[in-house]
Formats: C-alpha cells, structure tokens, sequence
C-alpha cells in the first residue's frame, strides 16, 4: 500500500512539473520585451534573466518540452499504476471478477490521470501563462535558465538535430521570439482595439500615423504650376508687399528658367536694413531647397528636410525635372491633420 501511496505523491508532483514547464514554455513565448526590457534597464534581476531565456527561446522550448515528455511519461508508468492497484483491490471486495476489477481499475485510473494531466498539467498553466505572460516569465525563466545550464549537452543535442530536420525542410530556426509587428499587424490591431472601444483615436492621428508609410513625395507635393513664387532679384519692400497681400510667408524663388533657385523667408527679409530695402534681396538670404524623388516614401522626404533643415523641398521626376514642391506643413498634416499656415497654395502665380 505504501508503494501505491507514494505513486499517488509521485503524480501531484509530477502534475506541479509538468504545469511549470507547460507554463515556462508560454510565458518565454508570450511574453513582451516591450514590458520586461523597463524592469531589467531598472537594475531587475529577474527581468534581465527573463529576457536572456526571450533571447534563447530554442533551449528553453527545449528544456520545456524534455521536461513535459519526461513527466508524462513518469506518469503513465508511475502514477498510473498505483492508482490502478488503488482502485482493484476495492473493487474485488464488492465481488467483481478479478479480470473484470482490473480492466475497469485500468480504464478508471487512465481516464482519471488523463483528465489531471490534460486540465492541471497542460491547460491551467497554459491559460495562466498565456493570461499573465510577462509576470510569468519573470517567475518562471530563473529555474528555466539554470535547467539549460544543467542540461545543456541533452539541450545542444536535440537543438542540433531539430535544427537540421528544420534545414532539410528550408526552414531557417529562430533562437530569438519575434517581439515587433508588420505595419498591418499594427493596423488590424488599433482597429479592432478602436472598434471594441479600448482605443480613442477621435483626431484620427494614430490612423493617420500607421498610414504614413502609404504616401510618397509626389502624391503630397504641390505641383509645380501651382505654386506661388517670387522672381530672383526681387526687393525687400516688394517680397513684404506679397506677404500682407498674398498671406504668406515663404516664397519658392523662380529662377526665370521655369526652374526653383531656393526659397525666402520673412523672417529673412525682415533682417534687411532699411537702406537696402529698394534693392534686390541678397543672394545669401535665399534658402536652399532640399531635392527628393517623386517616388521617394514621405518619411524619408521629412527626414531628409529634417537633415538639411529646409522647409521646403523641390520634387523631381526619374529624368530630373522638377514636378513639384514639397512643404514642411504638407508632411505634417499627412500625420496630424489639416494645418492652417500661409505657406500653402493652390496657385503658382509670379509677384510683380
């Protein structure tokens, strides 16, 4: 009897084993570097281990899945049978047939260690993990990273060879989980979390911001025949004039030639004496124009104005003609929305 007792601790034992390798091996899976790398940058222990076992998923799925086959096999061959004898000898007390009590003790006993082992071994933890990934990881990875450590030449060995069944099959093995998201990954989620009510988005910016990517240089341009210039050489009394007339306060400078030489500034313009204001703008007051590609993404557009620190760039076609020109403000509002400025236009007209 005593033997059949300690089979009966043998398998809550086993089941406690079994449920933290199932949970180990979720919490490693689920879990998000986004939430444990704060922890471990704030001097956590636990969260620098739990991101080292985020970092070597293959040993610790691994670890994991030797530990599960090991119990459930412990199980079965353990477990199992003491709780079959347990329950024979009861049974051919009320009578049954010796042949008849086994069967049904088997049957019983296989269909109790089964149901244990599939609810507390394998779903509770997995529900748990799955629930509570970060903190399970945090708990869960320390004993983890000590067993791959322990075991490390069984580890190295199933790794190996799962990794060359993996390659025979082309698929190339991944040691590290993959923690970030596809820009439609991104997209589905803030809609559906939008839809269900979790997520406010009235202004429409985040939208707006997932959706940066779609756009290039020539679709927020302003084309070319719709953009207001000034001429080269114009004063600064005639420059202040267009300003209080037209409202703007940036000007694409036309170099005659239908082509864009730069672009001014009231600011600029204002620094000029008033002894000079009859004469032409000086050249250095002109602001160089950054120069993208029609096709080029509108991110990189903005970097490359946030480089050069222009306001304004010039958009040119694959043979180099100048299509359009591509304002600060443009870009912003693809982000957040419609900006009242006067450095828009829908006209290209020459100041005289």
């Amino acid at each position: 009897m005593s033997d059949d007792v300690m089979g009966l601790i043998w398998l809550v034992v086993l089941l406690a084993a079994n449920a933290f390798f199932v949970g180990g091996e979720f919490a490693v899976m689920g879990a998000r570097r986004s939430q444990i790398e704060p922890k471990a940058d704030a001097g956590s222990r636990q969260a620098k281990v739990a991101l080292f076992a985020m970092e070597h998923v293959s040993q610790m799925l691994a670890v994991c899945q030797l530990g599960i086959t090991v119990c459930s096999l412990l199980i079965l061959n353990v477990s199992e049978p003491a709780l079959h004898h347990l329950m024979v000898v009861p049974m051919e007390a009320l009578g049954l047939p010796a042949g008849v009590a086994d069967v049904t003790a088997f049957v019983l006993a296989l269909l109790i260690v089964t149901f244990l082992h599939v609810t507390l071994g394998e779903m509770v933890p997995k529900n748990a993990a799955v629930s509570f990934a970060d903190r399970a990881v945090m708990l869960l990875a320390t004993p983890l990273v000590w067993l791959s450590k322990l075991l490390m030449p069984i580890i190295w060995i199933l790794n190996r060879t799962a990794n060359l069944a993996l390659h025979a099959l082309g698929v190339e093995p991944k040691d590290e989980v993959a923690s970030s998201y596809t820009l439609e990954e991104v997209q589905s989620i803030v809609a559906e979390s939008t839809k269900s009510g979790t997520l406010e988005d009235e202004s429409g910016v985040l939208h707006s911001a997932l959706e940066f990517s779609d756009n290039t240089a020539g679709d927020v341009m302003v084309p070319i025949d719709k953009v207001v210039t000034v001429p080269e050489g114009i004063s600064p009394e005639r420059f202040e004039w267009n300003v209080g007339r037209i409202g703007y306060s940036r000007f694409a400078v036309d170099d005659g030639d239908g082509g864009l030489s730069g672009y001014l500034h009231l600011k600029d313009v204002l620094t000029v004496p008033p002894s000079g204001h009859q004469l032409p703008v000086p050249v250095t007051k002109v602001r160089s124009l950054a120069n993208v590609r029609a096709a080029d993404e509108v991110e990189d557009a903005l970097a490359l104005m946030q480089r050069t620190g222009s306001h304004l760039a010039r958009v040119i076609d694959e043979d180099g003609v100048t299509v359009g020109v591509l304002f600060l403000e443009d870009v912003l509002e693809e982000l957040v929305g419609e900006i009242h400025d006067a450095t828009q236009s829908t006209r290209r007209v020459h100041p005289s």
